[in-house]
């Protein structure tokens, strides 16, 4: 069985992400930062919960290692958890970055000695084309007038390093996505998104590739994005 975790998994994206690898046959560890609401959500869909807090360096380690002590190994690693803020100053740059950058590096550091003992370690992360060079420079694109400096900043920043951890790690498959402009509680304010089942499907068909598929990618339904 294919043991994944997915970080902030108890809404949204993440949530309809665990559910649709559980219906494909994947052991889903849940990870939230709120106890009870990542039990419920874990009971809920029949998955396994650990208390993840990607800001939080004990928090990562726990979570790994009792996912650890239960598989002695991780196959699949979905970075899903992130914020947007809409202000623009240091404390919310320091939120923004911390989660939806610095977050991958805590998480995706601790799981990589469970990841190495997988037969086929996969790691995504939920990225988007806000934070693409081409896309924010397009006229054309509706990312061209968004006013999310932080939240394009950073996750410019996540999807150079799920690329240099393709580099660095030639043995695990590293790939960014962008998942559509989906409904949740971060674009309720601006109340846009298809819903959230149809944008975990591009999350779990990358979830789900074989040792042959791509890595080092950015990718959306289409396919590879550039930059």
């Amino acid at each position: 069985m294919t043991v994944t975790l997915i970080t902030g998994a108890n809404k949204g994206i993440g949530f309809e992400t665990a559910k649709q690898l559980l219906e494909l046959g994947h052991d889903v560890y849940l990870g939230a930062r709120d106890v009870e609401r990542g039990e419920k959500a874990a009971a809920t869909l029949g998955a396994r919960f650990v208390q993840l807090d990607v800001t939080d360096d004990d928090s990562v380690r726990r979570a790994l290692s009792t996912i650890d002590s239960a598989e002695g190994r991780l196959d699949v690693l979905v970075h899903n958890a992130g914020i947007l803020e809409t202000g623009l100053d240091g404390p919310a740059a320091l939120r923004s970055f911390d989660t939806n950058a610095v977050g991958i590096v805590r998480v995706t550091e601790a799981a990589l000695p469970l990841l190495r003992r997988s037969p086929n370690p996969n790691v995504v992360t939920i990225s988007s084309s806000a934070g693409s060079f081409w896309a924010v420079n397009n006229p054309e694109r509706p990312e061209f007038g968004l006013p999310l400096a932080l939240y394009s900043a950073s996750k410019a920043a996540a999807t150079m390093l799920t690329v240099q951890y393709a580099k660095a790690h030639p043995g695990i498959k590293f790939n960014a996505l962008e998942p559509g402009t989906t409904a949740t509680d971060m674009t309720a304010t601006f109340g846009i998104g298809r819903p959230a089942q149809e944008s975990a499907r591009l999350v779990v068909r990358l979830a789900a590739v074989d040792a042959t598929g791509p890595t080092g990618t950015f990718q959306d339904e289409a396919g590879t994005l550039p930059w």
